[in-house]
C-alpha cells in the first residue's frame, strides 16, 4: 500500500538580507548649504551614513563625544579655531579617529600641513562627488588619500633630484607661523592674533619677525601687504 505523499511546505519569500553595516560620518563645515549637499550625497550610499553635523570646532567636539563617528569630514577654515589645531584637538579626543579634510584651499599649500597635523586625507571641494566618496572609503580602509597630483609632489619632495627653490616660500613657515601669517592677511592686529591663538603679544611679534625673515620681507608694511594679497588669492576666509 502506497503511503500518501507528504506535501512540502510552500516556499515563502526569501528573507531580505540585512543591510551592510554603514560607517558613520560626522560633517564639520560652517556653511549649512555645504553640509546639506554633503549629507545628501553620503546618505545615498549603502555603506555610509551621516551621524551628525557641526558648524564649528566646538560643536564638533561636543558631537564627537555623543555620536562616536568612524570618520570626520571637515573644512579647514572655520570660526573659533585654526583648522590645523582642530585636527590635533580631534585626535587628542580620539587617537583612532579618521579625519578627512575637504577644502577649497590649494592642496599644494595645505595638504601636507593637514597630514602632519594628523589628518588621513585631503581633498579639494572642486574634486566632485565621486572622488569624495572614493576618498572617504579609502580613508576608512585605513589608507591615506591625496590627489594624484599631490601624491606625485610629495614623492618628488622626498627625491634628492628635486630642483632647488622649487617650493613656495610659504612652505618654509612652521604651522604656527603659517597661522599667524593667515591672520595678518585677514587684517588682525597683534593683540587679536594673540587672543585668538592664546599666545602672548611678545610671542606673536617673534613669529612676525621669523615670517619676515623667511619670506625675505623688509618691514611690517611689506609683511601685511604680502599676507593680505596671499589671503585674497587663496579665497580669504571662505
Amino acid at each position: 500500500m502506497m503511503k500518501p505523499r507528504r506535501s512540502s511546505p510552500a516556499a515563502g519569500p526569501t528573507p531580505a538580507k540585512p543591510p551592510p553595516s554603514r560607517q558613520r560620518v560626522l560633517l564639520v563645515d560652517d556653511h549649512p548649504f555645504m553640509r546639506a549637499g554633503l549629507a545628501q550625497l553620503i546618505d545615498r550610499q549603502p555603506d555610509l551614513a551621516v551621524c551628525g553635523e557641526a558648524g564649528n570646532p566646538a560643536e564638533a567636539l561636543a558631537t564627537l563625544a555623543k555620536e562616536k563617528p568612524d570618520l570626520i569630514l571637515t573644512d579647514l577654515t572655520m570660526p573659533g579655531r585654526s583648522g590645523l589645531e582642530f585636527i590635533k584637538d580631534l585626535l587628542a579626543a580620539d587617537a583612532k579617529l579618521s579625519v578627512l579634510v575637504i577644502s577649497m584651499h590649494d592642496e599644494v599649500v595645505y595638504a601636507e600641513r593637514a597630514l602632519r597635523a594628523g589628518a588621513r586625507g585631503y581633498i579639494m571641494k572642486e574634486a566632485g562627488g565621486e572622488a569624495l566618496l572614493a576618498a572617504i572609503r579609502q580613508v576608512l580602509r585605513g589608507e591615506i588619500y591625496v590627489s594624484p597630483r599631490m601624491s606625485a609632489r610629495i614623492l618628488e619632495g622626498l627625491s634628492a633630484r628635486r630642483p632647488r627653490g622649487s617650493s613656495s616660500p610659504i612652505e618654509k613657515l612652521t604651522d604656527r607661523e603659517f597661522e599667524v601669517f593667515q591672520l595678518i592677511g585677514q587684517g588682525k592686529s597683534t593683540r587679536d592674533i594673540a587672543d585668538q591663538l592664546h599666545l602672548s603679544t611678545k610671542t606673536v611679534d617673534v613669529h612676525r619677525a621669523n615670517i619676515k625673515e623667511k619670506l625675505e620681507l623688509t618691514d611690517a608694511t611689506a609683511l601685511v601687504r604680502h599676507a593680505v594679497r596671499w589671503v585674497e588669492i587663496q579665497g580669504g576666509q571662505t
